[in-house]
């Protein structure tokens, strides 16, 4: 298990793919390629590869140590089956005890004195001999249940072998101290794609489907700025006339729907371009131009302030309406919001937002259509829109801040339930957060980054 870093260049480039949460979502088992690159003689520069936390189960070992792991908790099951079986027949052989002495004390009676033995008595010891007749098969089960333990306690000797061969093949590591290894390779491995840079969007991936629940359209976030321990998920059903923001602990309970909290707005929302950021949820006051920071932890409005000149109300909205002209974003730069303005023809303008205070710092005019965009997210400072929100959608254009400048592209992404309301970017998860048609989906993502080295300015 180890993690080979080489820097061969200055400056050198590497693919990444992003990650799904920690849920919750079924991964695949096995090695699990981080990044890699190749330069242009197609020889491998650097490649990050790292075991899944669930301890290398594609491993021979791993996978013979969950075999004998189930055979001994079948075993456990059948011996637990064969207590309560042998406790009940206990109970049954004591009651017969206290019969058999009633017989013995008859026999002993019918021996003093057999003269006077009459057909009363022969009576009651047959309807005694009766009672005990049950006896027998019971007996038949116990010699029966004895071999079997017996063959347990055999077995349970054989693994017993066979586990101790196991840990002296893998060394002195005990299960623990082989996760705690994994724990601090995969801090390594952030630690390493820490080093990278932003990233441009080279692949869309998936979706894989967390759940299918509420209306056509919708939201669902899960906060960038937390900590990996705090996975949290918030719930906002539909694009208007509703205050209610659910929130689920952890991905697992988001998919049981157990809901852990349940908050009241102060005001109603419009569109599905919320996004929660550093423990608040950034929305679109309901039939304003007004954007909301409201803390989750105090349960107050922290700020709120208008964008000038933006449409509000499908002034400006997405292809599919759904008073969607107003999307807040956030990604590895900070936090950002996407509107038109009559100003700027209707098209696509970009504002960096300061997240404490909701003041503008910047803006940028694109020139595409507000109208004509299926949804929007960023990444690394560039706006990436689709051309649709229905089946064929791609992103077709993007917008870079950095240079003020756009490209047409070409990235397929499978919109599997026809119908797009809410398309988000996450940093930490480096995923897209999708509401498709009433089904909270999940898109992976590959960027291309560039590693930074000491050189670098």
């Amino acid at each position: 298990m180890r993690a080979l870093f080489s820097v061969l260049y200055p400056v050198i480039s590497i693919t990444v793919f992003g990650l799904y949460p920690s849920m919750t979502i079924g991964p695949k088992e096995g090695w699990q390629v981080y990044s890699s690159a190749q330069d242009a003689d197609g020889r491998c520069i650097c490649t990050v590869v790292a075991p899944e936390q669930n301890l290398c189960s594609r491993d021979a070992k791993g996978r013979q140590l969950r075999q004998l792991l189930e055979k001994v908790q079948n075993m456990s099951q059948s011996i637990e089956v064969l207590n309560l079986r042998t406790q009940r027949d206990f109970q049954y052989v004591m009651k017969m005890e206290n019969q058999m002495k009633g017989l013995r004390t008859k026999f002993r009676q019918v021996e003093d004195d057999r003269k006077t033995i009459m057909a009363k008595n022969f009576q009651e010891l047959k309807e005694k001999m009766d009672e005990l007749q049950p006896l027998i098969p019971v007996l038949e089960q116990y010699k029966t249940d004895a071999q079997l333990i017996s063959s347990f306690k055999e077995e349970i000797r054989n693994l017993s072998m066979v586990l101790t061969a196991i840990q002296e093949e893998m060394g002195a590591y005990d299960y623990d101290e082989l996760y705690q290894r994994v724990l601090r390779l995969d801090s390594r491995l952030r630690n390493c794609m820490g080093k990278l840079t932003c990233g441009k969007l080279m692949k869309i991936t998936g979706p894989v489907t967390i759940k299918t629940s509420g209306t056509r359209f919708g939201a669902w976030m899960t906060d960038p700025q937390a900590s990996q321990r705090n996975n949290r998920v918030w719930y906002m059903d539909s694009y208007t006339n509703s205050k209610i923001v659910r929130e689920y602990k952890t991905m697992e309970d988001f998919v049981a729907n157990v809901v852990s909290r349940t908050y009241n707005l102060p005001f109603k929302w419009e569109g599905t371009g919320h996004v929660v950021y550093n423990g608040s949820l950034y929305y679109n006051k309901y039939q304003s131009n007004i954007i909301v920071k409201y803390s989750f932890e105090t349960g107050r409005v922290l700020a709120q302030r208008a964008l000038e000149y933006a449409g509000f109300h499908n002034t400006y909205p997405y292809s599919w309406g759904g008073y969607s002209d107003i999307d807040v974003m956030a990604d590895e730069l900070g936090m950002w919001v996407v509107y038109a303005t009559n100003q700027n023809a209707g098209n696509i303008v970009i504002a960096q937002m300061d997240p404490d205070t909701l003041e503008v710092q910047k803006t940028w005019n694109t020139e595409y259509s507000k109208r004509n965009a299926g949804e929007s997210f960023m990444i690394c400072g560039t706006l990436y829109i689709t051309n649709s929100h229905l089946t064929g959608a791609k992103v077709y254009y993007s917008y870079s801040t950095k240079t003020s400048s756009y490209e047409y592209t070409d990235i397929p992404f499978h919109n599997q339930y026809f119908h797009m309301s809410m398309l988000d970017y996450n940093a930490r998860e480096r995923a897209l957060y999708a509401w498709n048609n009433g089904h909270q989906v999940l898109f992976n993502v590959t960027l291309f980054h560039v590693i930074k080295t000491e050189d670098d300015s």
